[in-house]
């Protein structure tokens, strides 16, 4: 139980994944089997170890690998955490443990499977601090025996527990179901010791001599067969065995032939006749069709499992269309706006945020740029109960055109603006509001939670205005509009020098963002080290009065916040700048050392600005992209151009989304109000329906899954109006084996391209050969001198006249007289 001492390691183990919380009734599992009935292993998490600050390698290390944790502490922990604690498991150890303070060691070598250990016993925490002393015989065997030899520890005796096999063993033990039947057998005592005498007679001439004993089921007795194993095996030779027999009265017989069979001459007469010939030819058509039918159709599949689905909700199978279900509109804006963008809340259901912006161009913008900063710019939170009033207004120094809620904390919202600057808010303090509410009497032990969507509408009607707590700078950021911005995932982060690594905090804490100065910045929301200490007196002066309604939590980046690295897109083939508009990433890929600045590859496909770019959610590599008059499916490992490529629209596109359901399906909006949906597995070169929503341009689509029997899509449009309609049962549900039809037919047009592609290089090199034989022949006619070519022209010339005769002659025009001259004939 003594603790070891090691030399400190730099190189830190990563935890294990946390294990699930036991149930209330479940027994702690201590170490009794190795000899310590009073350790028991635990799993810390990161989160853990900060509450109750026993971090590996900062407050615990291998100089002191033991934290005491009050028992108070750990009670707290329990209340707030309650299952998802990490010390529910030991909850029944801690309650019954007698003292104050419970010792927790840390299990660096994964002694008992779990990073640390708790010790249970007031005996076992003394033992540890204080260990038995060895004698000096013992100390000195130590010396002798090196460390890598295995020392025996004899196993201890531990109560036998059931787990059910002795049922197994019972069922299939043989044991007598039926009573047993004793026979007495008596005879006369004068018979006694009397010969015996046999003989043979005929059973059918003696009366009753002949008794047929048939088998007949016994109600009484029943017979359960457990288990039957049955061997088959293919076997070279096959014998037939029959009788035949007349029954004239019972008379055991047997007769063993052998089956009659052709000889080796007999057998090539056979192969060689006619009708043999005539009947395969007759039956090979027939078993050719009977064997492609089964290639085609599976014979053993169940119709009727297949024939009838689960019917939804709403609609049938036949329902095609979106159906209108609500919609949202700020009736209490000045100034005539439009949604610029779109996102359902991660968590709660029901819950929709958009972002508003003045509907003006670039030159009346700065026309009216005074009267807009009158006008507040937001981020509206509409709830299904409530369509006329907005939940909560986020307020923005300018108009905001794309936003995110951060993955790892919905609380936190980021968003980009027209003039450059990335604005952040913390809405924690009115996450009751907007979350859920308890109900229920004060008795109750567990409080019910309702979703606000299900609230009553009177309940909501004060809008709430925040503020934001933190804007970039203006000098250090983006010069114009910000057209994307994504969190990085909580799996890894960029540093200054652009070099990917770990991210082994866990939360997401770094922004990536696009905008048209043709740049992408990379920013950290954690405070930064500064690069010179700053005086007493400097940091008074720079104190700014925080307003007592906006959150500190990123009071750090407040006007001074700057990018961690600065990405600027170099010129390509082309003369222009590469002007960023969307972003979409993979992480697989991001996990490199640098990142390139000039483009791999460069394709002119759209005929407009592309504004929509996003990954499949059922394939990584699949990419839609949308601008201009068209649409395209990207596969990203293949650079010799798209997968599919539709036909120019009547209508300009202007958004685009994947079906979050189907594989096949994805919905693009065009600027006369309509909705395009595409289903691959109906239709590839044109959309499968059209579907009008509004009467003006589709600015944003985002589709939602409430449950899996009922969707939503949001719909925005240029007017501001936000259109919640239900997505019915056939482009929600997907139909069988429809995302290996659709890989299949993304692999097909792969090879496609690959083919086309040879071809094209083909073409070129006998493009190139001709060109090179055709240089060729002008070389050899230049080099001809003037006399041969002239003797070439009157052996052509003469050659031509032989043919000229020759033809009049077949025509019986010339004829050829004895001496060899010619006879014109009138």
């Amino acid at each position: 139980m003594a603790p070891k001492r090691k030399k400190k390691s730099s190189r830190r183990k990563k935890s294990p994944k946390p294990i699930l919380a036991a149930s209330e009734d479940m027994e702690p599992v201590n170490m009794e089997s190795m000899g310590h009935p009073e350790i028991y292993p635990l799993v810390l998490t990161t989160k853990t170890q900060e509450i109750f600050n026993c971090r590996i390698d900062e407050d615990i290390t291998d100089e002191q690998p033991y934290k005491l944790i009050n028992k108070e502490d750990i009670f707290e922990d329990l209340r707030n955490r309650a299952a998802v604690s990490d010390f529910h498991p030991v909850k029944k150890i801690v309650q019954e443990y007698p003292g104050n303070e419970l010792l927790l060691v840390y299990d660096k070598d994964f002694k008992y499977g779990l990073n640390f250990y708790l010790i249970g016993t007031e005996e076992g925490k003394e033992n540890y601090f204080n260990p038995p002393e060895v004698s000096e015989e013992q100390e000195e065997y130590k010396e002798y025996i090196p460390e890598d030899v295995y020392i025996y520890k004899p196993p201890v005796s531990k109560p036998w527990v059931s787990l059910g096999s002795e049922k197994e063993i019972e069922e299939e033990s043989v044991t007598e179901s039926t009573k047993q039947i004793t026979y007495m057998i008596s005879r006369k005592r004068s018979e006694f010791g009397a010969p015996i005498k046999f003989s043979d007679q005929n059973a059918s001439s003696v009366k009753d001599a002949y008794i047929e004993c048939t088998a007949y089921p016994d109600k009484n007795f029943t017979l359960k067969q457990l288990e039957k194993d049955v061997g088959m095996q293919v076997i070279p030779q096959i014998k037939d065995i029959s009788t035949q027999t007349k029954w004239t009265y019972p008379k055991n017989a047997t007769t063993q032939y052998y089956p009659r069979e052709f000889s080796e001459e007999e057998k090539e007469t056979l192969k060689q006749s006619k009708p043999l010939v005539d009947f395969l030819n007759n039956a090979s058509i027939s078993v050719e069709i009977a064997l492609q039918q089964n290639e085609i159709t599976n014979t053993f599949i169940d119709d009727w499992k297949h024939l009838a689905e689960e019917e939804g909700t709403f609609g049938d199978k036949t329902d095609t269309h979106l159906k209108e279900y609500q919609s949202f509109t700020d009736l209490h804006s000045p100034m005539e706006k439009m949604i610029t963008c779109v996102s359902w809340h991660p968590t709660i259901y029901g819950l929709i945020a958009v972002s508003v912006a003045v509907r003006l161009s670039f030159e009346d913008r700065v026309h009216f740029s005074g009267k807009l900063l009158l006008q507040p710019s937001l981020i509206l939170f509409w709830s299904f109960s409530d369509p006329i009033h907005p939940q909560l207004m986020l307020e923005s120094p300018d108009d905001i055109f794309c936003f995110k809620f951060c993955p790892s904390d919905p609380n936190i919202i980021a968003g980009g603006c027209i003039n450059g600057q990335i604005v952040m808010w913390d809405i924690t303090a009115h996450a009751d509001r907007i979350e859920n509410i308890k109900a229920g009497g004060s008795r109750s032990k567990k409080a019910t939670l309702k979703p606000m969507f299900l609230l009553e509408p009177e309940s909501n009607k004060e809008a709430m205005y925040i503020r934001h707590c933190a804007v970039s700078s203006i000098e250090n950021g983006h010069k114009r509009v910000i057209t994307d911005i994504h969190w990085l995932s909580d799996t890894f982060e960029i540093n200054r020098m652009g070099s990917v690594f770990e991210n082994r905090s866990g939360i997401c804490c770094q922004l990536v963002t696009c905008s048209a100065d043709c740049t992408i910045c990379f920013w950290d929301i954690r405070p930064q080290k500064p690069l010179t200490p700053q005086t007493t007196e400097k940091k008074k002066e720079e104190s700014i009065e925080i307003p007592f309604d906006v959150p500190s939590t990123f009071l750090h980046l407040d006007l001074s916040w700057k990018p961690l690295t600065k990405l600027r897109l170099s010129k390509g083939e082309t003369s222009l700048d590469h002007c960023p508009t969307k972003i979409s990433l993979n992480e697989d890929h991001l996990l490199c050392k640098t990142q390139a600045k000039k483009p791999v590859s460069l394709h002119t496909i759209h005929d407009g600005i592309v504004h929509t770019i996003q990954r499949s959610p059922f394939y990584d590599d699949i990419i839609l992209t949308v601008g201009g008059w068209n649409v395209a499916i990207w596969k990203e490992s293949v650079m010799t151009g798209p997968l599919l490529q539709s036909c120019c629209a009547p209508k300009r596109y202007t958004s685009g989304h994947w079906s979050l359901t189907r594989p096949g399906v994805f919905y693009i909006g065009r600027e006369d109000g309509y909705i395009d949906i595409w289903d691959l597995l109906e239709k590839t070169h044109e959309p499968a329906q059209s579907q009008n929503i509004c009467i003006t341009m589709i600015t944003c689509i985002k589709p939602w899954i409430f449950s899996p029997k009922q969707q939503f899509i949001a719909i925005a449009d240029y007017y501001g109006t936000l259109h919640i309609l239900e997505i019915p049962w056939t482009l929600s549900r997907p139909s069988t084996n429809e995302m290996t039809s659709i890989n299949h037919y993304f692999e097909r047009e792969v090879k496609h391209l690959e083919y086309v592609e040879q071809r094209k290089k083909i073409r070129e090199q006998e493009k190139k050969e001709m060109e090179e034989e055709m240089a060729k022949k002008k070389v050899k006619i230049y080099q001809k001198s003037k006399e041969q070519m002239e003797a070439e022209l009157k052996m052509d010339y003469e050659s031509y006249l032989e043919l000229e005769k020759t033809v009049l002659i077949n025509l019986g025009l010339i004829k050829v007289t004895e001496k060899g001259s010619y006879l014109d004939v009138m």
